[in-house]
C-alpha cells in the first residue's frame, strides 16, 4: 500500500496507539488538560503517522537514510511517551520530583525505554541489517547506550535540578519537561550510534 509493506503498516499502527494510551495516561497522572476529546488521540496520531510515511515513502529508494530515520523517530516518540510513563509512575508512588532521587528514576525509566529501543529497532528500523548474533549485538547496543544514558541522565536533571520549575509550572510538570528535552538530545546520539556501530550493514 503506497510503498508501505504489511509490517510498516503494523509497526505504525501498533507504536501510534500505544503512544496514545501512554499520552493518555501521563496526562491524567500531571492533570495535564488535553484540548479536545481524548478519544480522537487513537485515531488522529494513527491517521498522521500512516499518512506522513506514505509521503516519505516516494523518498525511501532516493534518501534511505531518511527512510530509516523516519521510523526512528517514530520508535523515539514511543521510547519517549515509556520513558515518561515509567518516570511518572516512580514520582507518583514515591511522591518525590526531583532531588537526589530523580537521577535514579530517570536511570531507570531510560533502561525500560532503552529495552523497548532495542527490539523495535533491530526488527523494524534497521531490519536485515549486520551480521552479529543477538547478544553481541545487544551487548554493543547496550554499550553504544550507555553514551545515551549518561546524556540523558545529566541533561534531565541539569533542567530539573539546576535550572529549576519556570514559568509557574509545578515540579512535575517541569520533571515531564526536563525528560522530554533530554529524550531528543539523547536520540540524535542514539541513532548515530545505532545506524554506524550497532546495525552496521556488512556487505
Amino acid at each position: 500500500m503506497f510503498g508501505l509493506t504489511k509490517k510498516d503498516i503494523g509497526s505504525i499502527l501498533a507504536i501510534s496507539e500505544i503512544d496514545a494510551i501512554l499520552i493518555f495516561i501521563i496526562a491524567k497522572n500531571i492533570a495535564l488538560k488535553i484540548p479536545f476529546h481524548p478519544a480522537l488521540i487513537f485515531i488522529l496520531l494513527p491517521v498522521v503517522s500512516i499518512c506522513g510515511f506514505i509521503f516519505l515513502s516516494f523518498f525511501r529508494e532516493k534518501i534511505r537514510i531518511l527512510w530509516q530515520f523516519a521510523k526512528f523517530l517514530l520508535i523515539g516518540t514511543l521510547n519517549t511517551f515509556v520513558d515518561l510513563g515509567v518516570l511518572n509512575a516512580l514520582i507518583f508512588f514515591s511522591g518525590i520530583a526531583s532531588g537526589i532521587y530523580f537521577p535514579l528514576f530517570k536511570a531507570i525509566s531510560f533502561a525500560v525505554a532503552n529495552i523497548n529501543s532495542y527490539f523495535w529497532n533491530k526488527h523494524w528500523t534497521f531490519a536485515g541489517e549486520g551480521s552479529k548474533k543477538a547478544p553481541q549485538e545487544f551487548g554493543i547496543f547496550f554499550i553504544v547506550s550507555i553514551g545515551g544514558l549518561v546524556i540523558n541522565v545529566l541533561s534531565a536533571s541539569f533542567i530539573v535540578n539546576i535550572i529549576g520549575p519556570q514559568f509557574g509550572l509545578t515540579p512535575e510538570i517541569w520533571a515531564n519537561i526536563g525528560g522530554i528535552c533530554a529524550s531528543f538530545i539523547g536520540m540524535a546520539w542514539n541513532f548515530i550510534g545505532y545506524k554506524i556501530v550497532v546495525f552496521k550493514k556488512i556487505t
